[in-house]
């Protein structure tokens, strides 16, 4: 009698998520004493202050069960003028992702997305043993057109990040229209925007919530300008009947008291969001033109990092090592399918400065 494995062969064969470098691991590495991290796409200012607020009021209460989200739900709902029908509250928008596979996808289904997508996304939709098919980026920029070509009767879901993770590129709003004219009702887009609030005010960014598609999901998260990342709370919203279909699966009690909490007390943030808007492009002008001013190919970004190009997969692994020697943390991308890539997020005026000179001390 054959035996069964224990573990499917598509389990078997992923790779976890690898997070960034902490800072404290790179102190104690290298006997330092500022390390600015610049890895993993984090606002420098940190938390929101109304959401710390939201926090130590919610602690309180921490011996009662959460309600599921339904308070952060109502409020997205009156903030973006949909029924609370329509929104989706989960542990990050990763958690909500995690959903997504689990309600939609049967064995034959395929996940039609761009090469070198965000890694996070990869690791969901491959745990779940169906075909993953990708198409080459056109300039660092997902290929619509070829994406919609290669649509056929078993792609269940398109995965689009706008802005992008890790290249910081968006398509637009023109493009996205010639594209779903392709796409069949029974396929769902997924759109995340987990980096919305930075390329929201482009005249050219297609805000997904002025489309309100049946077979459109939008993701969205706290993680990146609320500084929430640590909270894990993430929204998204669609048409009721899809987002009734994923609070079947959704863990009953996700997500926490506090992270929603957390998330109702940022949106009411403004000062913090309009702060951090700030620094980040003064941050993304920097980084820019350091790293072009060392002759460094850096693609244009709507987001709040930016990704240099290098010759090869060894330049960029030993400028890797070199900035963490010296105290900044960036971000590798050959688990994304980037070798030759690094991603940097924007940090502090110092932090950047720091990065640009010790990048400039590598060659």
């Amino acid at each position: 009698m054959d035996s069964v494995p224990l573990v499917p062969p598509y389990i078997e064969s992923l790779r976890p998520y690898e997070a960034g470098r902490t800072i404290e691991s790179v102190r104690k590495q290298y006997g330092l004493t500022h390390v600015a991290k610049l890895g993993s796409n984090e606002n420098p200012l940190g938390a929101s202050p109304k959401a710390m607020e939201a926090i130590a009021r919610a602690s309180t209460g921490l011996n009662r069960y959460p309600n599921g989200g339904l308070d952060l739900r109502e409020v997205l709902a009156r903030e973006y003028d949909v029924k609370v029908e329509n929104v989706i509250a989960g542990s990050g928008s990763e958690g909500i992702m995690s959903n997504i596979i689990r309600a939609f996808l049967c064995d034959d289904d395929e996940v039609l997305t761009t090469d070198a997508a965000f890694i996070g996304f990869q690791v969901l939709a491959k745990s779940r043993g169906v075909k993953y098919r990708t198409v080459p980026y056109d300039n660092w920029h997902y290929d619509l057109p070829a994406l919609a070509e290669q649509i056929n009767q078993h792609t269940k879901i398109v995965y689009l990040a706008n802005p992008n993770n890790p290249t910081g590129t968006i398509f637009t709003r023109h493009e996205f229209d010639e594209f779903y004219q392709h796409v069949p009702e029974r396929v769902l887009i997924i759109l995340d925007e987990a980096y919305f609030e930075y390329a929201k005010d482009n005249p050219r960014y297609p805000d997904s919530m002025h489309y309100r598609y049946d077979n459109v999901i939008t993701l969205r998260t706290f993680s990146k300008i609320y500084g929430l990342a640590g909270v894990r709370i993430g929204y998204g919203f669609a048409h009721e009947e899809l987002i009734g279909n994923l609070l079947k699966v959704k863990l009953p009690f996700e997500p926490s008291t506090l992270a929603q909490a957390a998330g109702i007390g940022a949106l009411a943030d403004k000062e913090f969001l309009h702060r951090s808007l700030e620094l980040n492009a003064r941050g993304l002008r920097d980084l820019t033109q350091g790293l072009e001013s060392l002759g460094l190919t850096v693609v244009p970004s709507q987001a709040n990092f930016v990704m240099s190009v290098l010759p090869t997969e060894q330049d960029a692994s030993r400028i890797f090592e070199y900035l963490l020697s010296q105290g900044v943390v960036v971000r590798p991308l050959k688990a994304f399918g980037l070798a030759n890539c690094l991603r940097v997020s924007t940090g502090t005026d110092e932090d950047n400065r720091l990065c640009i000179e010790a990048w400039g001390r590598s060659a």
